[in-house]
């Protein structure tokens, strides 16, 4: 049995000691093994499936004579246990004996299944390959990687792993450390493994499950555990990084050098050089320090070396854990930027990178006199008084409304200063007539800056002076009279017509500022003309003496003067003792009221539903009183008693002296309709496509917005029904509901009624502007539509575009635009009718309005799709075809008749290629006209009816590949087309693939990341056929490289909407409130309030947010108000009152006084 045994023990050893092959060997297989297995399967060429299938028969079979062995022995030992030991000998006995024979027995058989257990123990404990507990694996020696070099070079896993059923997958404590050799030599694709290694954020304290490996794994850890993440985190620790040449920091000169390329990148660029080498964090800190010296030494003029630099120094203040090592590095980039602005003076960018720097270490006081010392240096920057209104508005402890007011004055007069000097130097060199560019961009920034400081007023409560703001400066810069006068003589000219009872703009009757005058100088000289003939009526001179009827009347008016006087002080007197006496009763009645005046108010509210009742009052109060009251000389001189009412109309007359530090004027067209626009945009009209998404005007819009307009709530209320229609949706609630609507209906009403008539004026100064008489239009139907509750079947701004039709009848825009309404109402006859006619007689007008046929033709062939009910080939709308048909082949229109014939198709689509060929060289140099992309948008949506929906997105991609990829960005016209692009690819989404779809709409927001159309498309093409999860990453991909108000508007909306968690909500909220842009963004706090309370129910954290928001945003009334409406319940009337005298203090308009509402409180009680 012993020889047995030893054979059996040497057999197990040969067969350990011989070198198996494995599915995933550690080490290259020998030759012979690879030409053993040249005959297998194509599938099987991978060396590691190269085996021979006999040493896996081996394998099993060395393993089973292994077991066979083990059961001998464990035989055998049971066998010897039974022989040494003598079997005891007992006497019969009766039945109750036998009961302890069988306790004996057992006994025994327990005793000798323990023995057995213990040489098992002390089997595996001598063989470590068959420890099945300590390492998991039973014939696994040692792992690789670890100190003691393994017998063999793989192991079979004939058993099968045990854990794989328990955790559906490998065990996380089973995989291998890795162990980088040789890493020169790695390919691509390794390196960029190995740079998302790198960039992984190891997971602390995943020693859980430490006592699952052996006595050397549990020295050593694993790398998730907490000695690896200390040793990963500490400086000194060396990591692989990847080193390229940077192509974006090398500034070319006159040409661009060719650079020899070793390898490709893990995304497919193609650096001159990648190198792979291991260094700590104090290697990198060396070597980009030295690389960033040396590049600003070779290229000092380039902004993105030092701002890069600058960049650089807030990652290492990032690794820093001491308050003075973070300190010491932000004296390190405020003197790397010093050095910059001191070699690039003029660099916008370096300029404000520097004041942000400095106002993480300096004083309120010091920032603002370092602005300040800046702004005289650069007076005409208009993005470095943006940067200073922005500093001075959101700072609490210093805001207030007079203040900042001062500032926006300083910044306009510096500004338009500069306007004026850059106009005459621009006059002197060039024709009168052209405008220069430098002169365009200064303006459209201070007609920014205008508007924002109209939108400051508006939000803090002086909304007669917002108001006031945009009459006047439209009136002075639109409607100026033709005279050759100075600035300071045109004001003056100016205060003469406001302090008049001329009619402004908005108001009816109103005629513009040069208009009125024009009549008022008839009306003078037709009042000289008058007197002149009287006088020679009366006849000639008659000499020096006077009658003495007039010496006497002359005397009596002298004493009467006496004695009127006289009465003027006894009334005075009376009046006086009257005015004590009334001040005496209001005392009395309010100390009847309980109220004690001498206290103040702090100590005498002591329910906080009077301030609930205060704040409903100030809201409605703010949504009636918007237009300023013109001052009626007299009429408060006539009554002898003090009147309340009249003395709030005086509150809100706006004098000259008010508004006269604001107004300029304006040379260039582009400045002027931009003014126009963004004033419609300003009070809730509707304008399409004034400007491009990208440009400062619409994002600083969005920034300062405290509700949601109608066009981006049409989108959120689509992304609202798309969410909704799947089965798990589990909430309702969006973000309309939060905020509810944002303006009264009679406030509206009378606000569409004064947009409708001051654009009605404004198209005297841009004739024919199809744009701004498409806001009249949409004016006039919401001023219609909401004075006249019940629906009528009469298009509400019929009337109005008749009569505009009557006055222009060569206004050929002007017929497309209002039989666009008529067919919006369902009128399709009258449209086809009005449509039919403008085009009927395109062939009499001028070429320059011919130019403009493409639109007319365009707006036609939508509105004929729309009213028919399939969008395919078979079931499109033949007029559609016939309407396109007659714009591509270049023939006089005619009404539709019967089906175009193929000839005619033939000659339309090669039209069309020609006119899109003659296109090249004006999109080339970026002139784009809207009749330009009219054009594009026919020939596409004619091969899209005629040759199918992939011609039609052809002619758009290749309409894009005309323009340079630098001048898409701030063109309205080419984002217009885009996105006409965008809503071809949804018609046709069911034949398109869903990745082509979602790469072109995010190919869109990379070039018009604010754009909230393709955010819209882009959602309802995404839920159809992507989990939640994937746009989660998407947006948050957005919300970090490109933030905006959109972007986060469309995130929260979808997490709201579909149910989302609170947690991924907060996350939202702080992640965009954290943002330095956005920080001041009143709308984002007042959702974030409003979800608190009406969706969370928290309370106590709609109260933090609260304050945290008056703080960031101290000028917004509409959001301090929140706090009394939302929260009265939480705050008590003691913070309430504290809260009233904190806007007073930052000279918040407040037009309600807490008496008032006791007053009628007592009253109605």
């Amino acid at each position: 049995m012993e020889e047995a045994g030893e054979s059996a023990e040497m057999n197990a050893r040969q067969a350990e000691e011989e070198p198996k092959p494995s599915l995933f060997p550690l080490f290259p297989l020998s030759e012979a093994s690879l030409q053993s297995s040249s005959k297998d399967p194509h599938w099987l060429y991978n060396p590691s499936f190269t085996t021979d299938l006999s040493v896996v028969q081996e394998s099993l079979a060395s393993r089973d004579n292994i077991t066979s062995q083990e059961r001998e022995e464990e035989e055998e030992d049971s066998e010897t246990i039974s022989l040494a030991k003598p079997q005891p000998s007992y006497d019969l006995l009766g039945s109750s004996a036998s009961d302890e024979v069988r306790d004996t027995e057992s006994r025994r058989e327990r005793r000798g299944e323990k023995k057995k257990k213990k040489k098992r123990k002390r089997r595996r404990s001598r063989d470590p390959a068959a420890d099945d507990y300590s390492s998991r694996k039973s014939a696994v020696h040692a792992w690789a990687g670890s100190d003691t070099k393994p017998a063999k070079d793989y192991y079979f896993d004939s058993r099968g792993d045990r854990d794989n059923l328990a955790f559906g997958s490998l065990y996380r404590m089973d995989v291998a450390r890795y162990k980088l050799h040789n890493s020169s030599k790695l390919s691509g694709a390794h390196t960029k493994a190995l740079y998302r290694w790198k960039n992984w954020d190891l997971l602390v304290g995943g020693d859980e499950d430490i006592d699952a490996l052996d006595s050397k794994l549990r020295s050593g850890g694993r790398y998730w555990s907490t000695k690896f993440s200390a040793i990963e985190r500490h400086k000194d620790f060396k990591r692989v990084q990847i080193i390229a040449l940077d192509e974006s920091l090398i500034v070319p000169g006159e040409f661009i050098p060719l650079l020899e390329t070793s390898c490709e990148s893990g995304d497919g660029r193609s650096p001159s050089k990648i190198e792979v080498i291991e260094e700590s964090w104090d290697d990198e800190v060396l070597r980009k320090t030295r690389e960033f010296n040396k590049m600003s030494r070779e290229c000092p003029h380039d902004e993105r070396v030092w701002l890069s630099f600058a960049e650089f120094q807030d990652k290492i203040a990032s690794r820093q854990p001491q308050k003075a090592a973070r300190l010491q590095t932000l004296e390190k980039k405020i003197s790397i930027l010093e050095k910059a602005t001191e070699l690039n003076p003029d660099n916008e960018e370096l300029l404000l990178s520097l004041l942000k720097a400095y106002q993480r270490r300096d004083s309120a006081e010091i920032l603002v006199e370092r602005w300040q010392e800046i702004l005289m240096r650069h007076p005409g920057s208009c993005k470095l008084w943006k940067g200073f209104l922005h500093v001075i508005g959101s700072d609490f402890s210093r805001f207030k409304v007079s203040d900042t007011r001062r500032m926006y004055a300083n910044a306009i007069q510096a500004l338009s200063t500069t306007c004026a000097k850059l106009c005459r130097q621009v006059h002197q060199t060039v024709k009168p007539l052209s405008v220069d560019s430098s002169v365009v961009q200064l303006e459209h920034g201070l007609v920014d800056i205008f508007v924002s400081l109209c939108r400051f007023e508006w939000q803090a409560g002086y909304q007669e002076l917002a108001t006031a703001l945009f009459q006047a400066e439209i009136e002075y810069s639109l409607f100026c009279p033709s005279l050759l006068l100075t600035e300071q003589s045109k004001q003056r000219l100016f205060e003469h017509f406001w302090n008049s009872e001329g009619a402004r703009v908005g108001e009816e009757g109103a005629l513009g500022w040069s208009t009125w005058l024009e009549k008022e100088e008839e009306n003078r000289q037709k009042i000289i003309a008058e007197e002149s003939a009287q006088e020679n009526e009366e006849g000639g001179w008659t000499g020096w003496s006077e009658p003495l009827s007039k010496i006497n009347v002359t005397s009596k008016d002298s004493d009467d003067f006496v004695e009127d006087a006289v009465g003027v002080n006894d009334a005075g007197e009376e009046f006086e003792t009257e005015d004590v006496k009334q001040e005496d009763d209001i005392e009395d009645l309010l100390k009847k009221l309980g109220i004690d005046v001498d206290n103040g108010a702090e100590g005498e509210i002591k329910d906080a539903a009077t301030w609930t009742r205060w704040s409903e009052e100030e809201l409605s109060r703010d949504s009636e009183q918007w237009m300023p009251v013109r001052e009626k000389y007299g009429a408060s001189r006539t009554n002898d008693t003090p009147d309340r009412e009249g003395d709030e109309q005086l509150l809100r007359v706006i004098l000259f002296e008010d508004l006269s530090e604001y107004i300029f004027s304006l040379s260039s067209e582009e400045a002027r309709f931009s003014l126009v626009a963004q004033f419609i945009d300003f009070y809730g009209g509707k304008i399409s496509s004034w400007t491009s998404t990208n440009s400062s005007s619409w994002i600083e819009n969005n920034i300062s917005l405290e509700a949601l307009p109608d066009s981006v709530l049409e989108d959120l209320r689509k992304i609202h029904e798309v969410v909704n229609r799947s089965d798990y949706s589990s909430s309702n609630f969006n973000l309309e509901f939060l905020l509810g609507s944002s303006t009264d209906v009679s406030r509206r009403t009378s606000m569409m009624k004064f947009l409708r008539n001051a654009i009605l004026l404004c198209l005297t100064a841009f004739p024919r502007n199809h744009i701004m008489e498409e806001a009249a239009l949409a004016a006039e139907e919401l001023f219609m539509t909401r004075m006249n509750s019940c629906t009528c079947p009469v298009t509400p701004s019929r009337a109005l575009a008749r009569t505009l039709l009557k006055n222009d009848r060569q206004d050929i825009l002007l017929c497309g635009v209002y039989a666009r309404s008529e067919a919006a109402f369902g009128n399709i006859d009258i449209a086809r009718k009005v449509f039919d006619m403008a085009l009927g007689s395109l062939e009499g007008l001028q070429l320059e309005l011919q130019s403009n046929a493409p639109l007319l033709y365009f707006w036609y062939a939508e509105v004929e799709l729309a009213n028919c009910p399939g969008s395919s080939l078979e079931s499109s709308s033949p007029r559609a075809v016939h309407i396109l048909s007659c714009l591509g082949s270049g023939v006089k229109y005619s009404p539709f008749k019967d089906q175009t014939s193929s000839l005619q198709l033939l000659r339309a689509q090669q039209g069309f290629k020609e006119r899109i060929r003659a296109l090249r060289s004006e999109w080339a140099r970026g002139d784009i006209k809207d009749h330009a992309v009219a054009l594009i948008c026919s020939a596409a949506l004619f091969d899209d009816l005629t040759s199918g929906w992939a011609a039609g997105i052809k002619v758009l991609e290749e309409a894009f590949s005309m323009v340079l990829p630098e001048r898409r960005n701030q063109s309205s016209q080419l984002e217009s087309l885009f996105n006409y692009y965008i809503r071809m690819l949804q018609k046709h989404h069911k034949q398109l693939k869903f990745s082509t779809i979602t790469e072109s709409i995010l190919q869109g927001l990379q070039i018009y990341p604010y754009n909230p159309k393709l955010f819209t498309a882009f959602m309802e093409i995404s839920y159809l056929y992507t989990v939640p999860n994937k746009l989660r990453w998407i947006f948050d991909d957005f919300c970090h490289k490109k933030p905006s108000v959109i972007v986060w508007l469309f995130a929260l909306a979808f997490e709201m909407g579909r149910g989302g968690s609170q947690h991924r909500i907060h996350g939202l909220f702080e992640r965009a409130l954290s943002n330095d842009m956005l920080h001041n963004s009143v709308i984002l706090w007042r959702f974030y309030i409003a979800y608190e309370m009406d969706l969370a129910s928290n309370p106590s954290a709609a109260k933090r947010i609260f304050f945290r928001a008056i703080h960031a945003c101290p000028w917004s009334k509409k959001l301090w108000l929140d706090g009394f409406l939302k929260l009265n319940f939480i705050l008590t009337a003691k913070e309430l009152s504290d809260l009233q005298e904190v806007m007073r203090d930052k000279e918040l308009h407040l037009r309600t006084d807490i008496y008032e509402i006791l007053l009628q409180d007592e009253i109605k009680s």
